[in-house]
């Protein structure tokens, strides 16, 4: 995410709140899940860079090579769990209608389990990666090539030494 590094001090921030998010260990939410909100709300943002980077990051946390595509085309007919049906639900009702959020959201998200500082970790990863697919489209940032294989197809083996 170099196109940050002509503005040093907004670089370091950005990562900084990304870090706080993707690889806090506090809160009920998976590595796996936090990579599914951003892969969903990304597709919907129409950001090829994060669905094709947060995608591989998915697929290699899940072990599931097909749930990336899936959560990208639609997180409701996707191979994933009510749970996992339900944190998507509202990430994207975040993404494209936050004005709309309603008690009966967080009612639902608590009905599976969630409790209000896992909320508040998929809206702040939601509402952060909205500024990032934004960043990504505007600087027209693509993919690094091997990130469309990773995780759908077995490493090779190296030959022993």
């Amino acid at each position: 995410f170099l196109a940050f590094a002509r503005r040093p001090a907004e670089w370091r921030a950005f990562f900084a709140y990304h870090d706080a998010l993707m690889l806090k260990e506090e809160g009920s939410l998976t590595k796996g899940d936090r990579e599914m909100i951003v892969t969903t709300t990304s597709a919907a943002n129409q950001c090829l860079y994060c669905v094709v980077a947060h995608g591989a990051i998915l697929r290699i946390y899940e072990k599931k090579p097909l749930v990336a595509d899936q959560v990208a085309v639609n997180h409701r007919k996707a191979d994933i769990t009510p749970r996992q049906r339900a944190m998507l639900d509202f990430a994207m009702k975040v993404c494209t209608a936050s004005h709309a959020v309603e008690d009966a959201d967080f009612d639902a998200l608590h009905a599976h389990g969630f409790d209000d500082e896992d909320i508040w970790d998929i809206t702040a990863i939601t509402a952060f990666f909205g500024l990032s697919n934004r960043m990504a489209n505007v600087t027209g940032m693509q993919p690094n090539a091997e990130f469309y294989l990773l995780g759908r197809v077995p490493r090779e083996k190296k030959a022993a030494s």
